[in-house]
């Protein structure tokens, strides 16, 4: 700091008789001790007077009340309506039998279900099929508008030979009396490939579709090459999913998890949990699977559950495998390795107010500095 600038700063605070400036770039209130403000004053003394008229910038303290109302105005309190509730997540491989696959996962969601206790059930993304852009095509099934349509006047479900896995899926979850996020399969609608997720409630009633948002295109060299948009289009909305009795989550799938913007908006209408079947690789997932897991949750202060294939290095892909559930604190509650596995985990209605009370981040966000991400392009 200048000689100059710290006389004046110092003669006004003689003249105001306290100790807080504003200085131009600082958020709030800078208070000078008592022992440093004389110190300032006697080492500026001998330097010229400022003039009178002169006009430090001054930054004026943000008035937190508005900005406080509305930051808490949007979630629900609790959002987990009941004090407590058991997730699991299955981690299983799959090949290129198709009705093998979903045999499979069939017997594993039971085992889920009846060892755990789960409420809420997840398989990986691509379960039914193998993972890669050559196997979408010839795996994808017609779900017509049953993915589309308003829940209040669901239409009939797609014929059993054109969409085995959604009917299998939905005896899943009325089998075993569980909501099931159904992993992901290829989709076909006309021209277009999806990779979507499907999530049945206990009645074996379609809860919700998500077409995977961001599609997994990424080129590292040497590592992996990998361009889901060669043969997939992308999804358009984010998929909040309403689990009556329980409140209400987020169903998201894999590239999805590194957008935090997407986990953002679903906390902020009321999430009490991002779920993300996903298949990470063998560079990526030891870089940033858990990391962004951890991420999502502590950012949003809810539960995160992201749900792998189990890794098969006869496969094509090798997935990282590592399925796990983390809580609002970014603790990693449960975690498998990466052969085939069933995890579970409480999840925690108090756990999440007691997060939001001790770190108070939906009474502190700023939206006057960023109203919203959406408005700007960057």
């Amino acid at each position: 700091m200048n000689r100059p600038l710290l006389r004046c700063i110092s003669s006004r605070l003689s003249s105001s008789k306290g100790s807080s400036v504003f200085l131009a770039g600082a958020p709030t209130a800078y208070r000078l001790p008592a022992t440093t403000a004389a110190a300032a004053a006697a080492a500026a003394s001998a330097a010229p007077r400022c003039n009178d008229n002169s006009r430090l910038p001054i930054r004026r303290p943000f008035s937190t009340s508005a900005a406080r109302a509305m930051a808490a105005s949007y979630t629900p309190s609790p959002v987990l309506q009941v004090p407590r509730v058991t997730i699991a997540c299955v981690q299983l491989a799959s090949g290129a039998d198709k009705t093998a696959n979903l045999e499979h996962a069939a017997e594993q969601v039971r085992r889920a279900a009846s060892s755990t206790g789960a409420k809420i059930v997840v398989l990986p993304e691509c379960f039914n099929s193998p993972y890669g852009t050559s196997f979408f095509p010839t795996y994808a099934e017609e779900l017509g508008p049953s993915v589309s349509s308003s829940p209040s006047s669901p239409p009939p479900p797609p014929p059993v030979d054109r969409a085995p896995s959604y009917h299998a899926l939905a005896a899943m979850a009325r089998d075993n009396g569980v909501f099931l996020v159904g992993g992901s399969i290829p989709e076909r609608d006309g021209d277009a490939l999806y990779n979507t997720s499907l999530t049945f409630g206990p009645d074996g009633a379609l809860l919700a579709a998500h077409r995977k948002v961001h599609l997994f295109d990424i080129d590292i060299p040497g590592k992996i090459t990998f361009r889901e948009s060669e043969v997939l289009t992308a999804g358009d909305a984010l998929t909040l999913v309403d689990l009556p009795g329980y409140g209400t989550i987020a169903v998201a799938i894999c590239y999805d998890v590194r957008f935090p913007e997407l986990a953002t908006v679903a906390a902020r209408r009321g999430a009490f949990a991002l779920v993300y079947p996903g298949a990470f690789n063998l560079t990526t997932g030891a870089l940033h699977w858990e990391l962004l897991a951890r991420a999502r949750a502590v950012d949003n202060q809810i539960y995160v559950a992201v749900c792998s294939p189990a890794r098969d290095m006869d496969a094509g892909y090798h997935a990282w495998g590592h399925s796990m559930v983390v809580s609002p604190m970014a603790k990693i509650l449960a975690e498998a390795q990466e052969t085939e596995a069933i995890i579970s985990a409480e999840l925690v209605s108090d756990e999440i107010e007691e997060a939001r009370k001790n770190i108070p981040l939906r009474t502190q966000r700023r939206f006057d500095v960023y109203p919203d991400v959406a408005q700007k392009k960057q």
